[in-house]
């Protein structure tokens, strides 16, 4: 559906991308991760056809970006990060002006507009000014333009970012029922727990190359190993860390009383208990948790550092 290869974009002798590739299947909703200023907004903007790129090559439906631009006009609906509409005007005539650019004739505006309200679950306020809404309905308002020509490809930029936990919660719901129609998303966020719900394959991006692209369920068997947490005490001293030697702990973090203790493997309970008697300390409490996608994020990161 979309594939980049060797992406690279500079400004003057700044260079954003160098050498991006990634590959997203028909259908899928792939989150493109990276810190801030890694290059996600920029490629996003290259994807929607917004700024050029300088080297490598970008197909959609197997079609040269470049060389297409025509043919695949409509195929790519793009959400940028801050949406901005005109405040006097409600959803429905905003919408509906939006019907009238794109050539829609009166009575398929009316019967398109009906369906994104409904989509976007805006159909009650649709008569409102926009100025009054909310900053996670103005985000839904956006997904539901960037959707008003059908396309089979949506651009979505930090859509749920600086949103309330409500706003967060409906928006996700949205990209949901997307996905359940068939529509590709290629979802730009930096919120992971929205891509751990949401999202089948995931990107990082860092120093203008992608690090690292996988499917998350195969991402989650690789890198989701236990985490234990144990409350001493007293508080610990660093030292003791060195005291610690089992092939299976990946890494064991402390602050003042509370041992964070990262295994590779599932083990046997009365391994952990065997560490925590020779550290010699009173226990006040010991945690089993699993590790998530912020976790193989920073551990993916920090190795590639």
């Amino acid at each position: 559906m979309i594939k980049a290869e060797n992406l690279c974009k500079r400004y003057g002798n700044n260079k954003v991308l160098k050498g991006v590739n990634f590959n997203v299947e028909k259908g899928e909703v792939y989150g493109f991760l990276g810190h801030n200023g890694a290059g996600k907004t920029t490629t996003m903007n290259i994807l929607a056809g917004i700024i050029d790129y300088n080297d490598g090559n970008i197909k959609i439906n197997s079609l040269d970006m470049k060389e297409n631009r025509t043919n695949l006009k409509g195929t790519i609906g793009y959400l940028p990060e801050e949406p901005k509409f005109y405040p006097y005007m409600t959803a429905n005539e905003y919408l509906a002006f939006i019907g009238e650019v794109l050539g829609f004739d009166k009575n398929k505006i009316k019967s398109r507009n009906k369906e994104l309200l409904e989509l976007v679950k805006l159909e009650e306020s649709c008569n409102r000014k926009i100025g009054g809404y909310s900053r996670g309905m103005k985000q839904r308002l956006g997904i539901a333009v960037s959707m008003y020509n059908n396309p089979e490809i949506l651009l979505l930029d930090e859509p749920s970012s600086a949103l309330d936990p409500t706003g967060r919660k409906d928006v996700v719901d949205i990209i949901e029922d997307l996905k359940d129609l068939g529509i590709t998303v290629f979802l730009s966020t930096h919120i992971l727990s929205d891509i751990e719900r949401v999202c089948d394959r995931v990107g990082i991006l860092q120093g203008g190359k992608i690090i690292l692209e996988e499917k998350l369920d195969i991402l989650k068997k690789r890198y989701l190993h236990p985490i234990y947490d144990i409350e001493f005490e007293k508080n610990i001293k660093e030292d003791i860390i060195n005291t610690i030697d089992k092939d299976w702990i990946e890494e064991i973090k402390v602050y003042k009383n509370i041992m964070n203790i990262y295994v590779n493997e599932d083990i046997d309970s009365r391994d952990i208990m065997k560490v925590i008697a020779e550290i010699n300390l009173p226990i006040l409490s010991l945690n089993l948790r699993r590790s998530n996608l912020e976790d193989i994020f920073i551990k993916v990161v920090s190795e590639n550092e």
